[in-house]
């Protein structure tokens, strides 16, 4: 580790990148038959390695907060695409395509998962619970920086849980094992076998959706694995200084947050709306009840599992699932989207500013948000950051829908769903994404999956900069 501690925080994160790609090699204990793939990840993996320490001694010794949150994530993205190329049978954009969706806890996939080997389906899953955490989290959580503090905040983790940042990194390394084997036995009790339970667990914590089956969730016609997905779902969907809460049975800090409040309030009233829209489609109560609890939460919490097809839902339920999506999880959570707490802060603003015009002009009028432990005005630069950010991301959705929709030769509905599936970093599709998808569609998809990812902003300042 002092070693290692020598190199540049660029060839750290080389290296820590590189080791992601042994990890799915331990699945061999288990399947020795798959040993023929083992190449497929040993060769990027040491080769990665070697450049990792070459660029470590010899390259940059500083880069910028942003720059080195940037450039760990594109690397990511390149390296764990070698291992789909060298599998056979993608091209290079559909190979890229995958390892930007599991990284960015997307979803979306055109490969056929159950013709895949048993080492590729938990390496697309790793992924995915890998890519929730973030490349700079793991860094800090193996090797802490002196700039930890900005690279943390830098890659969009806004809760400092303990007093160091490395205290916090290994506290939520820790509650993400816990739910992780919390989840897994739940699973095991609900009915499926060892490597879906452990496959779908990190999928759902990391709010993924990746799935061993191709008609996700909905194969095993479940209701138990369809609670064990929603309560993971949900676990994914709440941001780490709640879950810290939760985990030491402070309940109220839970339920005080304007965070939990609305999320609660919006799946209530979409829950109600697409069962009723579904009802009037002629399905039947009780299953319009259960489709309707299943996705609201899967697209609310950017999750993208499935139980059904939403190409048969009528389209005002099917926009109901394209607002959950853009609304996405809480800020700070592994889900994607605008984020609860920006919407949340942009309605108690909208709520406020009525208010004063139905009032006497002399009554003063405050208005709080609470993040559960502590209640504060809400103050104008956080309606401004959150209207920026909300107008920034309205408009990508509104080009890249266009964008879509003409490539993919569709309407206008499913190419707004299929993109709001990806900058919403949620993973449904209504049927555009697949292996047959133009690479032009492919790489417009990719371009929404890192930016909902990244935050926007982060990608601009750098541009910006450059």
């Amino acid at each position: 580790m002092q070693s290692l501690n020598k190199l540049s925080a660029i060839g750290k994160m080389i290296i820590l990148e590189s080791l992601i790609l042994f990890v799915p090699l331990l699945l061999l204990v288990f399947y020795p038959s798959e040993c023929s793939v083992s190449f497929n990840f040993l060769l990027p993996g040491i080769v990665s390695i070697l450049i990792g320490l070459m660029i470590g001694i010899i390259g940059p010794k500083k880069l910028s907060s942003s720059r080195l949150v940037v450039f760990s994530w594109f690397y990511g993205f390149l390296l764990a695409a070698i291992p789909f190329y060298l599998l056979g049978g993608l091209t290079v954009v559909q190979a890229l395509f995958e390892s930007v969706s599991g990284f960015t806890t997307t979803g979306l996939s055109v490969l056929d998962v159950e013709k895949l080997p048993k080492i590729f389906l938990f390496y697309r899953a790793f992924l995915q619970y890998v890519g929730g955490l973030g490349f700079v989290f793991m860094m800090i959580l193996f090797v802490e920086e002196k700039d930890s503090a900005t690279l943390y905040q830098a890659e969009g983790h806004p809760d400092k849980l303990m007093p160091t940042i490395g205290k916090t990194a290994k506290t939520i390394v820790l509650i993400y094992l816990f739910f992780l084997l919390a989840g897994t036995i739940m699973y095991l009790l609900a009915g499926m076998d060892l490597l879906d339970a452990l496959v779908h667990t990190m999928c759902a914590l990391s709010t993924g959706g990746f799935s061993n089956r191709l008609a996700s969730i909905a194969s095993y016609d479940s209701f138990a694995i369809e609670l064990v997905t929603i309560i993971l779902m949900m676990v994914g969907i709440t941001n780490f200084a709640l879950l810290l809460s939760l985990i030491k049975g402070k309940i109220k800090i839970y339920l005080n947050s304007s965070e939990t409040r609305f999320l609660f309030g919006i799946l209530l009233v979409a829950i109600i709306g697409i069962s009723f829209f579904l009802r009037s489609g002629g399905f039947e109560l009780i299953y319009s009840l259960r489709l309707a609890l299943f996705n609201a939460v899967s697209a609310v919490s950017t999750t993208g599992f499935a139980t059904c097809d939403y190409a048969l839902w009528p389209d005002e339920a099917v926009v109901i699932m394209i607002l959950l999506m853009m609304i996405g999880g809480g800020i700070g959570s592994t889900a994607g989207g605008i984020k609860l707490g920006r919407i949340c802060r942009l309605l108690k603003n909208l709520m406020h500013q009525i208010k004063k015009m139905l009032i006497p002009d002399r009554t003063v009028t405050l208005t709080y948000y609470s993040n559960g432990r502590e209640r504060e005005l809400l103050s104008r630069e956080d309606v401004e950051e959150a209207s920026t950010y909300a107008s920034v991301y309205l408009l990508i959705f509104v080009l890249g829908s266009i964008a879509l929709t003409y490539f993919a030769n569709t309407n206008y509905l499913f190419g707004a769903f299929e993109f709001a599936s990806s900058i919403g970093t949620a993973g449904f599709s209504i049927g555009i994404t697949n292996i047959n998808t133009s690479s032009i569609c492919l790489l417009i998809e990719i371009a929404g999956m890192i930016l909902g990812r990244l935050e926007i902003f982060v990608l601009l300042k750098i541009f910006i900069k450059s």
